[in-house]
């Protein structure tokens, strides 16, 4: 009898948005490695992690593209909206004019990924509450009015960052069951019981450069 190769039965890709400066490294820094990166460099281009975590009783491997916030990286980070199956769209909680940019962010996600990519909107940076600069009240209405997920987070302590990519990947694992993602889509961002063994791509929805500091 042959062992299966992988020790997972799903891979979703995920992408994080948002401006430069919220703390989208941080975040999957935090959600890959468990450490918090106090000094944590801007992104250049494109960052990439991996983490397994189990999603409704599943073995779930995500597949996170971690984009850069500056526009000039605008066109390069576009490309790794195609294919996915969920977004993570950050703001900073103390600096309003990064939630004030999420209209944007959240056109681009709209029209560069497909209809059923779930989408959850982060306010980062939970622990400066003395430095709030934008209330839970209106950001989760921002959420309710266009459809998304919501939590608060922080990066520092760990509050909510495995529940920001959990929350997403529960949503994403129910839309397979009831069948509003369609697995053979190749623009679905998740793939089932991937069978080839060795390392190599897993999927032509990777883009197939991936570009970044080395942090």
């Amino acid at each position: 009898m042959t062992t299966a190769p992988y020790n997972y039965s799903y891979i979703f890709k995920y992408i994080i948005i948002g401006d430069m400066g919220v703390g989208k490294s941080c975040l999957l820094h935090q959600f890959t490695e468990k450490k918090f990166m106090a000094d944590c460099p801007h992104t250049i281009g494109v960052e990439f992690g991996t983490r397994i975590m189990e999603v409704s009783g599943q073995k779930v491997k995500l597949q996170i593209w971690d984009t850069a916030g500056q526009e000039r990286f605008r066109a390069v980070t576009r490309s790794y909206y195609r294919g996915a199956a969920g977004a993570l769209m950050v703001y900073d909680i103390t600096r309003r004019s990064t939630y004030n940019h999420l209209s944007s962010w959240l056109t681009d996600a709209r029209n560069l990924t497909n209809p059923n990519t779930v989408i959850i909107l982060i306010g980062n940076k939970a622990d400066l509450e003395a430095q709030r600069d934008v209330t839970y009240e209106e950001a989760k209405q921002f959420a309710e009015e266009n459809g998304l997920l919501f939590l608060e987070a922080s990066a520092k302590t760990g509050e909510n960052v495995e529940d920001a990519f959990l929350e997403a990947a529960k949503k994403i694992y129910q839309n397979i069951q009831d069948g509003s993602l369609d697995l053979n889509a190749a623009e679905s961002g998740v793939q089932h019981k991937p069978s080839a063994p060795q390392g190599g791509r897993l999927g032509n929805d990777t883009p197939s450069q991936k570009e970044g500091c080395s942090c």
